[in-house]
């Protein structure tokens, strides 16, 4: 499934659409392993140009000092010593770098798609709105921050949700304007096999809402037991909160509970799609898809897993997270060719 570029008219645009795309997955990846790592409240300054990491032993210094002040040295890791301290703020600082090369590497290369004149039409719109998708993103990034560096030490579920399905819609609008560029022919209308991946689509952005909200309330932690939770299907302590539907948007056990069925549901939608496609006229990109998309699915699966089991290893966890975003990929090039 190579996208062969080479004889485009637009081979440059295609690969700056491509490059953000790789950029923007490399960041959500990172910033999975800063929260997994408690690193996101490192760094208790932002500013948009950014710094230089700590070059010498009183430079880091002067950063622990900083970091002493903040509500998650006071109430937290008072413990820290300046090793452990280096060790969280590298990961927030990659994290943070990783942000702004993707807007040097839009924007440098932007302004010189439009001095050359080498948008094609309309493709100047698409643009602005990925500027601003990238805008928001970081927007969000230090909103969601700067709520752990006041009083509580803890970020929303809320907000961590907000700032990834940003990054994943990002990358979505950037992925489906390199493949308009791709394929700039017309694609075959199936109506009922496209609405099926429409809702795998759906099932797919609402199933990352809720790994966000995992990682937020920790809520992996909970019951590493599987295919049961504990001793039940359904644990009496779900109904913890009031009002009820509370507990499946703010309660760690209900949340984990929904991204549970959310599994079997998403690859069940998968097989339907796998089977559809075999009883259907599909071409030979769509078949690859579709076959890819099985395999993706059912090693996500596996992976969610294996991370609950094992407690939730950072390692595994990063590979659950890359399972998430090649399932996204996929479900978003099949739709687009169907």
């Amino acid at each position: 499934m190579q996208l062969n570029v080479s004889d485009n008219p637009h081979k440059h645009l295609i690969i700056w659409l491509l490059t953000g795309c790789l950029l923007i997955y490399l960041m959500v990846i990172i910033g999975g392993i800063t929260r997994l790592t408690h690193s996101g409240l490192s760094m208790v300054e932002w500013s948009p140009t950014g710094s230089l990491p700590p070059m010498n032993e009183a430079d880091w210094n002067t950063e622990f000092t900083k970091y002493k002040q903040s509500p998650e040295y006071l109430l937290i890791n008072h413990h820290f010593s300046l090793a452990d301290f280096k060790n969280i703020y590298l990961w927030e600082f990659y994290h943070r770098f990783t942000g702004r090369l993707i807007g040097i590497v839009f924007i440098i290369p932007f302004i010189w798609f439009i001095v050359r004149k080498k948008f094609p039409e309309g493709f100047l719109k698409k643009s602005l709105v990925l500027l601003a998708l990238g805008a928001l993103q970081g927007l969000l990034g230090w909103y969601m921050v700067k709520s752990g560096l006041v009083k509580n030490p803890h970020v929303s579920h809320y907000r961590l949700a907000a700032h990834l399905i940003t990054a994943f819609t990002t990358f979505g609008f950037t992925f489906w304007y390199a493949l308009d560029l791709v394929y700039p022919e017309k694609r075959t209308e199936s109506t009922g096999f496209k609405n099926l991946i429409r809702l795998l689509l759906t099932l797919v952005v609402i199933q990352i809402t809720y790994g966000a909200f995992v990682a937020g309330l920790k809520a992996g932690y909970i019951y590493p037991t599987f295919p049961m939770m504990g001793n039940d299907w359904l644990p009496d302590d779900v109904w913890l909160l009031q009002p009820v539907w509370k507990n499946f948007v703010e309660g760690a056990i209900g949340v984990q509970f929904i991204h549970r069925c959310l599994a079997y549901v998403v690859t069940l939608c998968v097989v339907v799609i796998y089977l559809r496609a075999k009883n259907s006229p599909v071409n030979l990109l769509q078949k690859k898809l579709v076959n890819a998309l099985l395999f993706i699915v059912l090693m996500q699966f596996m992976l969610g897993m294996f991370t609950l089991l094992m407690g939730v290893p950072v390692s595994l966890a990063s590979l659950h997270q890359t399972g998430a975003f090649f399932l996204f990929s996929c479900t978003l090039f099949l739709l687009h060719r169907t």
